[in-house]
């Protein structure tokens, strides 16, 4: 028996592929998916003269992978409804992946930060519902009379309790940078941080930096649970220019980043948006480390 075992070849081959089955892909793949922010539609889905079925079989029809439902006009969050959205995506081929609610962390007092750990617990349920795995929060304004730092171990508080709720479902917890505590890289990583859980990260949005938009957000790469792409990146002095996207999703998948890029359109011209993501679908293709 020993005998035999020796004279079996030393190298086994790493791969072994069934009848039929091709070998994956020379060279390197990328890993990134394509997807579509409901709040681009916002007018629309405001004035209720476009569905989030709607926004799903567009994204479907425009070849993306997944849709961020941003639930600010869900009609209700019956479990009869989560449960129609799930369907007609799961349908389309469409994954929807992330659930953006008002979260708002930096909260004073223990009243208030129970209440919006509450409203976490109550959009995780819905994000379970539909089958996402991330829920984007926000950083909040820094209450008045309160530092920077107090009103960052306040959205620490909150974020770390909703997370050890969310990690019992699965589901990742992103503070985005936009505005108020979390307008910039260094705080929104702070949180992120200090809330010291697997189940917690940053939403990176790579247009709503105000300054220093491509070194700020590379800053927030290593933390990214999920990730926004706007039409325009701020230049050190704060001016918003164009946004290079190839050099964005370079930054991206240099960073090991797995996951969705979801174009988040904020101009008033939405018959812009299909292009857009076609853009975003044959970039993200390509964009590899």
């Amino acid at each position: 028996m020993l005998a035999t075992l020796a004279a079996m070849p030393a190298a086994v081959p790493a791969i072994s592929l069934l009848k039929g089955q091709t070998a994956p892909p020379a060279g390197p793949v990328s890993h990134l998916k394509p997807g579509l922010v409901a709040y681009s539609y916002r007018s629309a889905l405001m004035a209720k003269k476009m569905t989030y079925e709607d926004v799903i079989h567009m994204a479907s029809d425009w070849g993306l992978a997944g849709v961020d439902t941003t639930v600010y006009w869900f009609p209700d969050t019956t479990p009869h409804y989560l449960a129609n959205l799930r369907k007609v995506a799961f349908k389309a081929g469409i994954q929807l992946y992330n659930v953006g609610a008002r979260i708002q962390l930096a909260q004073p007092t223990k009243e208030r930060q129970d209440a919006q750990v509450a409203e976490i617990k109550k959009w995780v349920d819905v994000a379970d519902a539909l089958g996402a795995s991330h829920v984007r929060v926000f950083g909040g304004p820094i209450p008045k009379g309160s530092t920077q730092e107090e009103a960052i171990g306040w959205a620490v508080e909150v974020l770390k309790r909703g997370a050890e709720y969310s990690g019992e479902k699965g589901i990742t917890l992103g503070v985005e940078d936009d505005g108020g505590l979390s307008a910039t890289a260094p705080p929104t990583i702070a949180i992120a941080k200090g809330a010291d859980s697997p189940w917690a990260g940053i939403n990176a949005d790579s247009g709503n930096l105000p300054k220093n938009g491509y070194e700020e957000f590379a800053t927030l790469l290593p933390y990214a649970t999920s990730i926004h792409f706007k039409t325009q990146v701020s230049d050190p002095d704060g001016k918003k220019l164009p946004a290079d996207w190839p050099r964005l999703l370079a930054m991206i998948a240099k960073s090991g980043y797995r996951g969705f890029v979801g174009l988040e359109y904020e101009s008033n011209n939405p018959d812009e948006i299909p292009g857009l993501c076609a853009k975003l679908r044959d970039l993200t293709a390509k964009a590899t480390a």
